[in-house]
């Protein structure tokens, strides 16, 4: 049997119990095709199986891919986790939607087994590497693969922010909040608040407001390149997320620094994805007029 193109493979699981039986099916397939394999500490721990468990740091050393057995938000967290170890990692859908798990669990043997047959597409996809400033203190560090999120909090007032790119002032905005969005987050919460969807090799970030309070707001696309400043203008409660898993309370006067980050995630692909197929799967793209061809 050929050697496997990635040979060190880490399984990262939904932590729920019913990814169970498809993990153990996926590690014992993985096994069969001469892959050295470790299951992450705390997946491990749900299913109730410690054999070979790493922590996520110790994974990032070891292995030459990691495969996400879950959904969209399994898939940021361990995408977050490995960032800066460079893993290209592959997701197998067991959530709801998956744009990013592209692998159908029905198709998971196949689908896997060409993978390790080198027949597969790697992508690389944005950073932000995002900073909360409080005068000369640094609050909060952290990146985001979807999207960073200035929003009110529990008390519900919109909030007043100002916004300059590369050091120009471009607006001040009252609203709910603002996205910044990445390619891949374009798809995610941005998508709701009717931002644009960039194709993942789109160098751009969006800026979506969030329930202006004028109607001329409006979504915006900026060069990744660009260094985006959000500084809070107003507001007696305000709240900055990043792909809904960090989490900092701001002041009046913080500000919100965004960058591309230096380092990207790669995701492999096996043969055949296309990201527009993907979206017309997903969106229901295209599904009326399949259904009514000729309306007359």
């Amino acid at each position: 049997m050929p050697k496997p193109a990635f040979s060190r493979i880490a399984l990262i699981g939904k932590h729920t119990p019913e990814i169970a039986d498809s993990l153990r099916a996926l590690r014992a397939f993985l096994r069969a095709r001469g892959c050295e394999v470790r299951v992450e500490r705390e997946t491990a721990a749900r299913i109730g199986d410690g054999e070979d468990a790493l922590d996520v740091e110790r994974i990032g050393a070891f292995a030459d891919l990691a495969m996400v057995l879950g959904g969209d938000g399994t898939m940021l967290a361990a995408a977050r986790s490995l960032a800066h170890h460079q893993v290209p990692l592959a997701g197998i859908n067991q959530g709801r939607v998956g744009f990013m798990t592209d692998i159908a669990l029905q198709d998971m043997q196949a689908s896997v087994g060409a993978i390790l047959d080198g027949k597969y597409a790697m992508e690389e996809r944005a950073l932000l590497d995002a900073e909360v400033l409080r005068g000369a203190t640094r609050v909060l560090r952290t990146v985001a693969l979807n999207e960073a999120v200035v929003g009110k909090g529990s008390q519900g007032r919109l909030i007043e922010v100002e916004v300059r790119i590369d050091g120009e002032y471009v607006y001040a905005l009252r609203a709910d909040g603002l996205i910044v969005a990445t390619p891949t987050g374009s798809t995610a919460y941005a998508l709701s608040a009717q931002g644009p969807i960039l194709q993942p090799g789109v160098a751009a970030f969006a800026l979506v407001p969030l329930n202006p309070h004028v109607l001329s707001a409006r979504p915006v696309s900026v060069s990744d390149r660009s260094v985006i400043e959000v500084s809070l203008l107003r507001a007696l409660d305000a709240r900055a997320h990043f792909d809904g898993l960090a989490l900092t309370e701001l002041a009046q006067g913080d500000r919100l620094v965004l960058r591309r980050a230096a380092h990207s995630i790669r995701f492999v692909h096996p043969p055949g994805y296309s990201y527009f197929a993907m979206l017309r799967e997903k969106l229901s793209w295209g599904e009326a007029a399949e259904k009514d061809p000729d309306p007359d």
